[in-house]
């Protein structure tokens, strides 16, 4: 059988693929760098000799036409007979960068004047050239194929790519480009205490520190006085606005109790470290001990009022074990009734709880128990009922139970004859194992209790004569719980946030560029982080990002609880003394669950934020 001329079926080895694969690469890259002129065609038509299949196996190509004049080397593993299809289709780049798709039978018939026609088409300006690229793209822009080499080097195969035109553009390719995303002035409220904020900007933020004694004297007066001013949307110079000066020192104030300037006394919770070492005179002193817990008392009491009266929004109680938040009806979505938040609890502090006969519910239990009963199937209702049943005789025969536990639960053993073989646990290890989730939430998440209503007055004596709620022994042994909250009330101390302005050099892609940091340490409240943050909105212009550090136990104060109301914000708020836009961010329920904010970003007047 005569061969085509052009055509040898030497096998040639995977090492010998490789080579030629990469060579093919130099050479295709030579052809389409070289100048498509007439005078460069003919050129290289020249050097490629006659009778070489370019594409093999295929028909042979013009040489002389080919505008590159680049040998393309063969496939050794295809098939004479079946691998030409004349609807194959290859990419032509041209000098713009854009690739059009043409048939090779059409490109081979290509004639010298089409040729001299391509040749004048790369000297005309770009948005001629654009017009052609459409036509050619729009023709073929449903299926292309073209050839590409498999990962196994072995053979080319067919592929189908769906070529779009970088011209004409899809409305989906355009949509997210051309809608705006939404804006969102507000951050969700977040319940939980804050240690440290570190905002940054590439605004220089030292404007917040170092105020003049005046303007430091005016904010002061501007919080007693419950008196706020209102800011432009942007401010020029920010250094030179005395008004955005005193409104910032305005927001650094909070109210504590009881205050020692030796001691920190926020945070409470894993701070014996903070405490060691330092002069405890009532460690040791019963009736200072009392002294402090009768001025404390005196202080929970006026803040209970405040509340009531809706003259205080909120306040926290921090003991060494747990943290309290009180918030007044119609803050946080509680409807019309205060409510209380306490975590981290014990099983210990909930029977206490129980025997003093304050009503409490567990959020976070009843919302994970409803999900369970929803998750089940229809088929299960009767056993649901069935356990339920159950549950209710256990309730209702707690003293039986223990005899049947001792004797009739094990009279099985009895009638296959081993009951001398297998020792029976004792009544204590059968509570112990009932009792064992509910000892299992301790110190959890999971264990927070929310108490609401008339039971919140009940709390508040538990809490004034509970023996545990102070230390007994250790670094904070003797000292009474600390008070927080954004109003005066009796016996408290002002405190103001303490603010650093700092500005560093960051490395953002391959060049240094100035960024301005300001850090703000102490106890900081849910009302201060949104004032602070509607003031860095005008001096900013729009743009900063903050890094929020939570007092961890605190995160869980953000769970929602079950006699939550959408109407929560008609309560009027007007008299406690806060920012009414801070307001009214209080007054929405909180979207975050158990957790709590870790980083709020501004851009172009747009909150985006994470927990």
């Amino acid at each position: 059988m005569s061969q085509p001329d052009g055509y040898s079926p030497s096998f040639k080895r995977p090492a010998e693929i490789m080579r030629m694969r990469r060579k093919r690469t130099r050479s295709d890259a030579s052809v389409f760098s070289s100048p498509s002129g007439p005078g460069s065609t003919a050129g290289q038509s020249d050097s490629s000799p006659a009778g070489v299949r370019p594409f093999s196996p295929g028909p042979l190509f013009n040489t002389q036409s080919r505008p590159g004049g680049g040998i393309k080397r063969r496939n050794p593993f295809a098939n004479i007979e079946n691998t030409y299809s004349p609807s194959k289709k290859c990419l032509i780049y041209n000098e713009d960068g854009h690739a059009e798709a043409v048939d090779r039978c059409k490109r081979n018939k290509l004639t010298e004047k089409e040729g001299e026609e391509m040749d004048c088409n790369a000297a005309l300006p770009l948005s001629a050239r654009l017009t052609e690229a459409e036509k050619h793209e729009h023709q073929d822009v449903n299926s292309k194929k073209c050839l590409s080499f498999s990962e196994d080097d072995s053979l080319f195969e067919e592929e189908e790519e769906e070529v779009v035109s970088p011209l004409i553009k899809s409305p989906q390719a355009i949509a997210p480009a051309s809608i705006a995303p939404p804006v969102c002035t507000v951050f969700p409220s977040d319940w939980s205490l804050k240690t440290r904020l570190l905002f940054t900007s590439p605004l220089t933020l030292s404007w917040a520190e170092n105020p003049k004694a005046q303007e430091e004297a005016t904010g002061l007066s501007q919080h007693l006085r419950a008196h706020f001013i209102t800011l432009p949307h942007s401010l020029q110079d920010p250094r030179s606005s005395s008004e955005l000066r005193c409104a910032f020192q305005q927001s650094l104030v909070y109210w504590q109790h009881p205050s020692l300037p030796w001691l920190s006394l926020f945070p409470r919770i894993n701070a014996e470290r903070s405490f060691t070492g330092k002069c405890t005179p009532w460690a040791q002193d019963r009736a200072l001990q009392q002294s402090l817990m009768s001025e404390w008392s005196v202080s929970l009491s006026s803040l209970y009022s405040l509340l009531k009266t809706k003259l205080c929004p909120y306040f926290y109680l921090c003991s060494y074990q747990f943290s309290v938040l009180f918030r007044a009806a119609g803050v946080g979505g509680s409807g019309s009734s205060i409510t209380a938040l306490i975590s981290p609890t014990t099983r210990g502090l909930r029977e206490s709880m129980k025997a003093e006969g304050i009503e409490f519910s567990l959020p976070l239990v009843e919302d994970r128990r409803k999900s369970r009963e929803q998750q089940k199937h229809p088929g299960e209702e009767q056993e649901q009922a069935c356990s339920e049943l159950k549950e209710a005789e256990e309730r209702h025969g707690e003293k039986d139970e223990d005899n049947d536990d001792e004797d009739g639960s094990f009279s099985w053993l009895k009638e296959i004859g081993v009951q001398d073989k297998i020792k029976k646990p004792d009544s204590n290890t059968i509570q112990l194992q009932k009792e064992g989730q509910t000892v299992s939430l301790d110190h959890k998440p999971e264990s927070v209790v929310c108490v609401q209503g008339t039971h919140t007055f009940t709390l508040i004596n538990f809490l004034i004569n509970c023996k545990s709620l102070v230390a007994a022994a250790g670094p904070q042994a003797g000292l009474p719980p600390t008070l927080l909250a954004p109003n005066a009330f009796r016996g408290a101390t002002m405190h103001t946030l303490k603010a650093r302005s700092v500005n560093v050099k960051s490395q953002i892609g391959g060049s240094y560029q100035d960024i301005s940091s300001l850090e703000i340490t102490g106890a900081i409240l849910p009302s201060s982080l949104h004032t602070i943050t509607n003031l860095l909105r005008p001096a900013q212009k729009g743009n900063f990002s903050s890094a929020l550090y939570t007092h961890t136990p605190t995160a869980v104060m953000n769970t929602h609880t079950t006699e939550q109301q959408s109407s929560a914000g008609s309560s009027d708020l007007s008299a406690c003394g806060i920012h009414p836009a801070s307001i009214q961010q209080l007054t929405q329920p909180s979207t975050l669950g158990k957790t709590a904010l870790s980083h709020i970003s501004m851009i172009n007047y747009s909150y985006t934020w994470r927990s």
